[in-house]
């Protein structure tokens, strides 16, 4: 990824080395539901389905490096920027204000309004207080036990957090959930479904205006992309993990979806090409 031309978000709260106390998990969601996240990638469903806030790789960014620089800080400030300015100006043309997540870097452990989160529990928004949490020793997870490496598949993860942001601000989650407490238990996770998934195509509405306006993909970089939508699909992981696939617990979808998915944003700029929702009215 080419990212010299993006300016460095402000909007990151470095938690790194703060001591936290373990508290309880806000909407009773437990350890199982936070190893869960840290398998699929994603937000807490919790606080949709209850209404409650709750290696040296190559080209991967390092999170210390000698001589003080902190790149991991950096790649992710920049990611972070990108996304701003890309759906700042997407909001601005649709006659509305985009208000942009806080993202806080932590180690090891970090309470959030939606409970608390360990290393383990991967990446994830919070609707609860808006803000994306990650540690970066995830991104050796990704490379190494998912087998999703390179900069441009890190740099969807946070996209992929970001998204579900937006879904926030334009009131997709609201609807959501809205419609999950009118459903069966089957149905409400089939939203949730639709929402991971439309989440996936958000990330690639990013990564076409972002390359547009600025050049950022580099030759392999949507490979990259494609492979980490892929390897979190959920039926890659149950495979990984259990050895065969159970498609009613599927969290967040297919790897076949999601690689379509973020393709379909990724190819088209097109937000409109992200209705998951299609027939449901929840768009």
């Amino acid at each position: 990824m080419r990212l010299d031309n993006e300016q460095e978000s402000r909007n990151i709260e470095d938690r790194r080395g703060s001591r936290v106390s373990r508290g309880a998990i806000g909407g009773g969601i437990g350890t199982i539901a936070l190893a869960l996240i840290a398998m699929f990638l994603g937000f807490d469903p919790g606080a949709i389905l209850q209404g409650s806030p709750q290696s040296n790789i190559s080209n991967e960014p390092q999170v210390q490096q000698a001589g003080g620089r902190d790149e991991g800080r950096e790649f992710i400030a920049k990611v972070l920027g990108s996304n701003e300015r890309v759906w700042g100006e997407i909001f601005q043309k649709a006659g509305r204000q985009y208000v942009p997540p806080k993202l806080v870097l932590f180690s090891g452990e970090e309470q959030s309004a939606c409970g608390f989160a360990s290393a383990a529990s991967g990446p994830f928004y919070c609707p609860g207080d808006q803000k994306v949490y990650i540690d970066l020793s995830f991104y050796r997870e990704l490379s190494q036990r998912f087998k999703a490496p390179g900069d441009f598949a890190q740099a969807y993860v946070v996209a992929h957090e970001v998204a579900h942001h937006v879904q926030n601000q334009l009131g997709i989650m609201g609807k959501v959930q809205a419609a999950q407490q009118r459903s069966s238990e089957r149905e409400a996770n089939a939203l949730s479904v639709r929402l991971e998934l439309q989440a996936d195509c958000l990330a690639g509405i990013w990564a076409n205006f972002a390359n547009r306006d600025r050049k950022i993909l580099e030759p392999g970089d949507v490979e990259e992309g494609l492979n980490a939508a892929a390897q979190i699909g959920d039926d890659t992981l149950q495979k990984r993990s259990q050895g065969y696939v159970v498609p009613e617990g599927f969290p967040h979808g297919s790897a076949e979806q999601r690689v379509r998915w973020f393709r379909a944003g990724l190819q088209s700029g097109d937000i409109k090409q992200c209705d998951t929702f299609a027939g449901r009215g929840v768009m």
